[in-house]
C-alpha cells in the first residue's frame, strides 16, 4: 500500500464530525484528535507547525530558492459533515474497478446506471464505505493529498518553490471554517483549497448563500372549542412554505439554478420553526429569493392581523468569482499545472460553497481543485486512489508553475 492510501486510510478511521448545534468554537473537540496529529506529521517532516487556541493547523515549507516568487497557499479542511454516521469508518479498497454493481451492505449499494460519477472511475482502484458511514473523503482526501505533496516535497529538494504555506480548518461543514483564520500569519499571495471532487477540477464559482430561521406564532385554543379561534402556527408553516416558489426546491434544480431548501421543521400548534438555506449563483437573483421570505411573511401577518410569521435572514458567504475575474491568474497556474499532469482542466460553478469562497471575501484570493473523491456526505461517497495521486501531482505542478514565473 501507498503512502498517499496509508495516510488517508488513517484519517478516515479518526472521527472528525463537526457539530451545528455547538456554542464552542471548534464545534466539537473530536477534530482536535486528526489535528494534532497532523502538526506532529508536519514536525516529523522538518517543517514548523502548530495548532492554535481556535483548532487552526498552521506550517510553513520555506522557500528553497534565491528569487523572489509568489508566496502560495494550500488548504483543506478536517471536520466532516454531520449528515451520515461519521464514527467506525471501515474502508475497503475495489481493486481495478469495472463498473459492477457495488453492494455496500445489505441496505446500501451503487451502480453506474443509477451513480454516474462511477463512470468516470472505471478501470482505477477506489475506496468505498461499508454502507454504515460516510468515507470523510470530504475532505480527509484533500488533507492526505496536501500532506503527501508537502512530504515529497521535502524529500526532493531538487523540486524548486517559494513559500508554501498550509492550513488545516476546523468547522468547515458547518459554514464557520474561515471565521477565526489568522491572515496575519498566513501570508500566501494567493491559495488553493483542496476541497474538489473529481481530479483536474478548478472551481472559482460558487452560490451566494444565506439561511432563513423563520418563525410562525399561532393561537393554541382546545380544538373542541376551536371554531374560528385556533390559528396553529403548524399550517402557518405549511401555508407560508406553499408560498415559496415550487420549482426553486433543489429537487428541480442543476447547473446556475439557485434554490430554497427546507432543512427542518419543529413546533406544536402555539409555536412552530422552520429553518432554509438560500443559494443562488446570481446575486440580484438571489436577493430576490430574501426578499420573497419578507414579502410572504407581510403578506401572512397582514392577512391574519397580527405578527404570526417573522424572518431572520443571515448572509453566509457569496460568489467568489466576483473576486476571482480580476484576478484569473490563479486560475491559470491551475490551468497550465492540470495540463501538465496529463488532464484535461474541467471547470463547473460549485453548488455549495467551500472555505475559499469566504478567504477569498476576506483577502485571499482562493479557488477550489478537485481531489477525486465523489458522492460527499453520505454512506454511498467514494474516493479513487489513481485521481489522488493525480491530485498531488497537480498539487506539485501548481508550486512548479509559480516558481517558473
Amino acid at each position: 500500500m501507498n503512502r498517499l492510501v496509508e495516510r488517508f486510510l488513517r484519517y478516515v478511521k479518526i472521527d472528525t464530525q463537526s457539530d451545528p448545534d455547538s456554542t464552542t468554537f471548534p464545534s466539537t473537540l473530536k477534530q482536535l484528535d486528526l489535528s494534532k496529529m497532523l502538526v506532529e506529521e508536519l514536525k516529523g517532516m522538518g517543517l514548523d507547525a502548530f495548532l492554535d487556541k481556535d483548532g487552526y493547523v498552521y506550517s510553513k515549507l520555506p522557500s528553497n530558492i534565491k528569487k523572489d516568487v509568489p508566496s502560495i497557499g494550500f488548504i483543506a479542511h478536517v471536520d466532516t459533515s454531520f449528515d451520515a454516521p461519521g464514527q467506525g469508518v471501515n474502508p475497503r479498497i475495489i481493486k481495478n474497478y469495472q463498473g459492477e454493481h457495488i453492494q455496500l451492505d445489505e441496505t446500501y449499494h451503487m451502480e453506474p446506471k443509477q451513480y454516474p460519477s462511477l463512470k468516470k472511475v472505471i478501470g482505477e482502484d477506489i475506496i468505498v464505505t461499508d454502507g454504515k458511514t460516510l468515507l470523510g473523503a470530504d475532505d480527509k482526501a484533500g488533507v492526505a493529498e496536501i500532506m503527501e505533496m508537502v512530504e515529497r516535497l521535502v524529500e526532493d529538494p531538487s523540486i524548486e518553490h517559494g513559500d508554501i504555506y498550509i492550513c488545516f480548518t476546523p468547522d468547515e461543514e458547518i459554514g464557520k471554517g474561515a471565521d477565526r483564520f489568522n491572515y496575519e500569519w498566513f501570508k500566501a499571495d494567493f491559495a488553493y483549497t483542496a476541497d474538489g471532487s473529481e481530479v483536474g477540477g478548478i472551481e472559482y464559482e460558487n452560490f451566494n448563500a444565506a439561511s432563513a430561521k423563520v418563525k410562525f406564532t399561532g393561537k393554541s385554543i382546545h380544538p373542541g372549542a376551536s371554531k374560528n379561534k385556533m390559528i396553529n402556527a403548524l399550517h402557518l408553516q405549511m401555508k407560508f412554505h406553499q408560498m415559496l416558489p415550487t420549482f426553486m426546491n433543489p429537487a428541480f434544480t442543476e447547473g446556475y439554478e439557485g434554490f430554497n431548501h427546507l432543512t427542518e421543521v419543529k413546533g406544536h400548534v402555539e409555536e412552530a420553526t422552520a429553518k432554509y438555506i438560500i443559494r443562488n449563483h446570481d446575486m440580484s437573483i438571489f436577493n430576490g429569493q430574501k426578499e420573497k421570505f419578507i414579502q410572504i411573511a407581510k403578506y401572512m401577518n397582514d392577512s391574519y392581523g397580527y405578527e404570526c410569521v417573522s424572518v431572520e435572514l443571515n448572509d453566509s458567504y457569496y460568489n467568489m468569482y466576483e473576486v476571482i475575474k480580476d484576478h484569473m491568474y490563479v486560475i491559470d497556474y491551475a490551468v497550465a499545472a492540470t495540463k501538465k499532469s496529463g488532464l484535461t482542466p474541467k471547470f463547473e460553478a460549485i453548488r455549495g460553497g467551500t472555505d475559499g469562497a469566504r478567504l477569498t471575501f476576506g483577502g485571499l484570493i482562493c479557488p477550489n481543485l478537485g481531489t477525486g473523491a465523489y458522492h460527499f456526505h453520505g454512506r454511498l461517497e467514494f474516493a479513487s486512489i489513481q485521481q489522488m495521486e493525480k491530485a498531488v501531482e497537480v498539487f506539485t505542478n501548481i508550486v512548479k508553475e509559480v516558481t517558473l514565473k
